[in-house]
C-alpha cells in the first residue's frame, strides 16, 4: 500500500531519510477511497478497527466491514442533504461511531470538525458560527445534548442533530434507527480535488479562543511518516494512541499513518484515564505499540509495572507536550523500552521527531522530520546558532509541505500573523544542540525573562520532576519590581508527600531545582494546588495562573 504513496519505503539512517523521503500525490486523493476502500482488495480479513469499551464489550472490523459501514454512513447522511463542503462537527467521543463518520464525510466531500464532547454551551455556539456548521453528530449523553440544545437558538446554521444513543431527545435524529434504512450507496462523481478542504481542528487555546486550522484533502498523506516510521506499524500491529477524538492527535494516531501501514487501531471508550486499568488493557489486548501524551506516562511510571505482562510492547512513542526526562528514564528502567518522542501542531503532522533510526536523547524532541524544513529564527528573523534558544519555523517559501494547514479558516489576518515571509512560525522556543537535535524551551509567550535572564518553564519543570515528591508542575513568571520577573513553580504533589507541603518541602524543592539546573532558575514562589489548570485538550494553561497571580495583586 504504502509504494503507492511514497518512493522509498526503508531508511537505513537519517542522512538516507533526510535525502531521499519523497511522497507520491496522486490528483483528486481521497483517503477514504484511495487508502481504506483500497485494503478491501489487498487484505479484506484484516482488523482495521479494535474497539473494546472499559464493561468489557469489544467489537472488531475487518476492512472489508469497515468499508461497508462507511458506505451505508455516506448514503445515510446524503439522505439528510449533508454533501460536499458541508460543515460537519463530530462529537463522539471514543464511540466506534466516530470512525464511520469521519470516513464517510471524506466519501461525500464534506467537512469533518472533530471537537470534543467537553464543549460547554459557549464553545459550541461559538463553533457553530465561526465555521457554519450545518450538522452535528453526537454522543447521547445527557451533558453533551443539553450543551448542543442550550446552543441551538444561537446558532442559524445549523440544520441537522443526529445522536448515536443511547439518548435520542426529540429534534434529533437516530443513526442507528436510521442508517439502516439507508439505501445503497453510490459515489458521488466529483468528491474533492487535493486544495478542498476536508478537515478543521480547532486549536486548544491554550493562549485565548480556538482558530481553526483547515487541512485539505492530501493531510492525511502527511501522515504516513507518523505511522509507519514513527509509530513503526505494519501489517499485525496493534497500535492504542490514547486520544479523544476531537483533537489532532486522534488523527496522528487513531486514523491515517496507522492505516497507512494496514494496522490495527485499538480503541479503548475509557470515560477517565486510569492508569491501571490501561495498563491492564495493554496487556489484554496485546497492545504492539503505545503512544501517549506525556501526563499519561507521568501516572503510569509511578505504578508497579512488574505487576503487568508487557512483554507484547514494541513500540512506545509520546508526543503534546515536551517529555521530562525523569520520565524517560523511570520508564526505559522499568520495562526496558525507549520513549521517541515527536513533536507537533494541530496546523501541521509530526515536525520533529525521533525516529527508529535515530538514537533518542532523553528531553529532546528529536530530528527534523524530512518533508519539513525546519529552522530555529531569532525575533528579528535571523537563524540562530547552535544552543541558540529561537522560534521553530517551518519554510514555505518553495510551497506548502505535504501535512501543513492550509490556514486558519476564514481568517487571512491571523494566517498571515503565523505564516509570512517565507515562513509558518509555530510559536514555540527550542534550542538545537551540535548533534542536530532540538530541545523544547516553552511557548514564545511562556518565556520569563528575570534579571537579564531567558528562562525555558520546561528546563524548571524537568527539574523539579525529578523530586519524588512531584506529579505535576507548572513554571510561570510573576512581575517583580527589582529582577522584572521571578519563576513560579505551581506543584500537584504525590498522595504520599501531600500531608508534608509547608516552608520545609518548599526549600527542599528550591534546593534540588538549584542542584539540578543553574541556580538562577530555582523557583522563588512555590504554590501547592491539587489540579493545574487545562485546556479541555488536557494542556496545561499557563496562561491561567498568569491571570490568577495577577488578580491577587
Amino acid at each position: 500500500m504504502i509504494e503507492r504513496f511514497i518512493k522509498q519505503t526503508c531508511f537505513k539512517d537519517n542522512e538516507d531519510y533526510r535525502k531521499n523521503l519523497q511522497f507520491i500525490i496522486p490528483d483528486n486523493f481521497n483517503f477514504a477511497y484511495d487508502v481504506m476502500d483500497r485494503w478491501v482488495e489487498e487484505y479484506p480479513e484484516g482488523t482495521a478497527l479494535l474497539w473494546t469499551k472499559e464493561n468489557g464489550d469489544t467489537r472488531a472490523f475487518t476492512f472489508r466491514q469497515l468499508k461497508e459501514e462507511t458506505d451505508k454512513t455516506a448514503s445515510y447522511f446524503q439522505s439528510l442533504g449533508i454533501g460536499k463542503g458541508d460543515m460537519v462537527m463530530l462529537i463522539l467521543k471514543r464511540h466506534y461511531e466516530f470512525w464511520f463518520a469521519i470516513l464517510a464525510l471524506h466519501k461525500i466531500g464534506a467537512v469533518a470538525i472533530p471537537a470534543t464532547h467537553m464543549l460547554t454551551k459557549h464553545d459550541v455556539v461559538y463553533r457553530n458560527n465561526m465555521a457554519g456548521i450545518k450538522a452535528i453528530i453526537c454522543v447521547g449523553d445527557d451533558y453533551v445534548l443539553r450543551q448542543i440544545q442550550d446552543a441551538l437558538p444561537e446558532s442559524p446554521s445549523v440544520k441537522v442533530l443526529i445522536s448515536v444513543g443511547p439518548n435520542v431527545p426529540e429534534g434529533f435524529h437516530d443513526w442507528h434507527k436510521e442508517r439502516e434504512n439507508a439505501p445503497a450507496f453510490v459515489r458521488p462523481e466529483h468528491v474533492n480535488t487535493n486544495d478542498d478542504i476536508m478537515l478543521i481542528y480547532f486549536t486548544s487555546g491554550t493562549n485565548g479562543e480556538p482558530k481553526m486550522a483547515a487541512h485539505n484533502f492530501t493531510y492525511p498523506i502527511g501522515h504516513l511518516t507518523t505511522g509507519v516510521f514513527w509509530h513503526k506499524l505494519h501489517k499485525g500491529s496493534i497500535h492504542l494512541t490514547v486520544a479523544d477524538t476531537g483533537w489532532a492527535k486522534a488523527a496522528w494516531g487513531k486514523l491515517y499513518g496507522q492505516w497507512f501501514a494496514g494496522a490495527t487501531v485499538f480503541v479503548f471508550d475509557q470515560e477517565r484515564f486510569n492508569a491501571e486499568r490501561m495498563l491492564e488493557t495493554i496487556q489484554q489486548f496485546h497492545i504492539t505499540s503505545f503512544c501517549a501524551p506525556p501526563t499519561v506516562y507521568r501516572f503510569i511510571v509511578h505504578e508497579d509495572l512488574a505487576k503487568y505482562d508487557l512483554s507484547s510492547l514494541e513500540w512506545c512513542t509520546t508526543a503534546g507536550e515536551a517529555l521530562n526526562p525523569s520520565v524517560f528514564e523511570k520508564f526505559y528502567k522499568a520495562t526496558g523500552i525507549r520513549l521517541f518522542e515527536g513533536f507537533g501542531q494541530s496546523e501541521t503532522t509530526m515536525i520533529l521527531g525521533t525516529f527508529p533510526w535515530i538514537t533518542p536523547k532523553p528531553g529532546s524532541m528529536g530530528l527534523p522530520n524530512a518533508q519539513y524544513q525546519i529552522n530555529l529564527l531569532r525575533a528579528d528573523g535571523t537563524p540562530c546558532n547552535n544552543n541558540e534558544n529561537g522560534e521553530i519555523v517551518v519554510r514555505v517559501a518553495e510551497g506548502k509541505p505535504i501535512g501543513l494547514f492550509v490556514g486558519y479558516y476564514k481568517d487571512p489576518e491571523l494566517t498571515h500573523k503565523v505564516w509570512h515571509d517565507g515562513y509558518y512560525h509555530t510559536g514555540d522556543v527550542a534550542y538545537r544542540d551540535e548533534d542536530g537535535y532540538y530541545w523544547f524551551v516553552g511557548r514564545t509567550d511562556d518565556v520569563i525573562k528575570s534579571s537579564g535572564y531567558r528562562i525555558g518553564p520546561f528546563e524548571v519543570e524537568s527539574a523539579l520532576m525529578t523530586h519524588p515528591s512531584v506529579i505535576e508542575c507548572a513554571i510561570t513568571g510573576v512581575p517583580d519590581e527589582f529582577r522584572g520577573m521571578v519563576v513560579k513553580a505551581t506543584v500537584v504533589l504525590h498522595k504520599d508527600w501531600k500531608d508534608k507541603a509547608g516552608e520545609a518541602l518548599v526549600k527542599e524543592l528550591q534546593d534540588h531545582v538549584k542542584k539540578a539546573t543553574a541556580p538562577y532558575k530555582y523557583p522563588r514562589i512555590i504554590e501547592f494546588v491539587d489540579e493545574l489548570p487545562k485546556t479541555i485538550s488536557g494542556k496545561i494553561r499557563r496562561v491561567e495562573i498568569r491571570k490568577k497571580d495577577a488578580q491577587k495583586k
